[in-house]
């Protein structure tokens, strides 16, 4: 297959200098530069879940994995499917067993547990460097494919959570722009908030639980300026004065300016609140576009993407990232489909499919990019953008987060108590 993009060079030198080391373990100790895709052959297993259900399947197996078997001929990959709901056991059931997939893809937030426990390829001792990924991709993007300074993984799709706003109501409320600051947030929520006589909830200003709580605190915890842990990952820093600030907002939200009812709306939900009009504005995900375009096109021009601002910018990416196993027997072979699956036609097909935001920093001048807003508005603010995890206990302890949220948007708890109490049960996570 012809190589176009500089990713893909980039890439290529990388993974030459990859092969080639492999074979050095095994003959002379030189690097053979020159490595033929021909002499690259075996038999690898991909753990995927981005291209479950039949479009996902079809895009893989009948037109991505024939363009890669044209340039290693000499390769077989048999694909495991399954949902990010049921990668986590999958992968701990792997590394259990021993039997771990040669390549995996996964979340942001999840190489750190993987990488810590000894399970993925260190991509950087092989030639795949920092400083090489970021001239392609954003530099937090990069960090989160690493761990203790090492790269794992490289970066496929990414996914974003930032304000939406219907502007028709908007501007029927007087208002002709989303809010810049958490002030005009809470103005134009309260005056575009509709209650019926009895004082019914018929249209939340603000919606901030079509989404899951976890994502929505961190989305307003990075407006604010805070931080999930400290510098080295060590200890827990969404407790501090900035987070307090953000859950306080969010429980204001619900109880002092009243803009949204708890159970207004939902994670499941058929059609988001803002397609149809029962939330002025909302933290939602990018693939709200595409929800739009198959629900309501008519809605396309009225939806106005925003950075929430608070003290910082509020700005959410989770994402998608090829990670190659570290006990991998066709080491080259994976790292081919590594090199692949990442390059800027496959990542494209692939976030196109999902309707996601491609990591790679060229694909912001591609059709797809150009012609869906939300993408583009995600791809041209990824430089605001900040992830969720840090330590390795990070996949143990975000299920936490959900309920602590909960309980001080019900007032169960204020949001010190809520923050300090899951605080204590991370720290004890990270100590353990």
């Amino acid at each position: 297959m012809e190589v176009k993009s500089q990713i893909r060079r980039t890439a290529s030198v990388a993974m030459v200098a990859l092969l080639g080391l492999g074979i050095a373990a095994c003959t002379t100790g030189e690097a053979d530069t020159n490595l033929n895709p021909d002499e690259v052959s075996g038999e690898i297993s991909l753990l995927t879940p981005i291209f479950e259900g039949s479009p996902g399947q079809d895009l893989l197996e009948d037109e991505l994995l024939p363009q890669f078997y044209e340039e290693y001929p000499n390769v077989t990959v048999n694909v495991d499917y399954t949902t990010y709901g049921n990668l986590n056991e999958k992968l701990t059931t792997a590394v259990v067993s021993g039997l771990v997939p040669d390549v995996m893809l996964m979340g942001v937030g999840w190489i750190e547990a993987f990488a810590d426990k000894g399970v993925l390829a260190d991509l950087g001792e092989l030639g795949l460097s920092e400083d090489t990924l970021k001239e392609s991709y954003t530099a937090e993007i990069v960090e989160a494919g690493m761990w203790d300074g090492n790269v794992y993984a490289v970066p496929i799709m990414l996914d974003t959570r930032f304000g939406v706003a219907r502007m028709d109501i908007l501007k029927e409320a007087g208002y002709d722009s989303p809010p810049s600051s958490w002030e005009e947030l809470i103005e134009i929520a309260e005056a575009t908030t509709v209650r019926s006589g009895n004082g019914s909830l018929e249209r939340a200003g603000f919606d901030m639980m079509s989404l899951d709580a976890r994502q929505a605190f961190e989305t307003m915890l990075f407006s604010a300026g805070g931080e999930l842990f400290n510098e080295d990952a060590t200890a827990p820093a969404f407790n501090s004065d900035e987070g307090v600030a953000a859950l306080g907002l969010m429980a204001d939200m619900v109880n002092k300016y009243k803009v949204e009812d708890i159970g207004f709306t939902s994670t499941d939900d058929i059609v988001n609140p803002l397609i149809n009009g029962r939330a002025a504005m909302g933290i939602a995900h990018n693939n709200l576009w595409t929800q739009a375009m198959e629900a309501d096109p008519t809605v396309l021009d009225n939806l106005e993407p925003f950075v929430i601002q608070g003290e910082s910018s509020g700005m959410f990416f989770g994402g998608t990232l090829a990670t190659v196993a570290n006990n991998s027997k066709n080491p080259q072979a994976a790292r081919a489909l590594l090199e692949f699956l990442s390059s800027p036609d496959a990542a494209l097909a692939a976030n196109e499919q999902r309707g996601n935001v491609p990591a790679l920093t060229e694909l912001l001048d591609s059709d797809y990019v150009q012609s869906n807003r939300f993408v583009q508005f995600a791809m041209e603010n990824l430089d605001v953008a900040q992830r969720e995890g840090g330590p390795s206990q990070w996949l143990e302890v975000r299920g936490d987060f959900a309920p602590a949220v909960q309980g001080a948007l019900l007032g169960q708890k204020t949001p010190q108590e809520a923050l300090d109490d899951l605080a204590a049960l991370v720290q004890t996570a990270i100590d353990r």
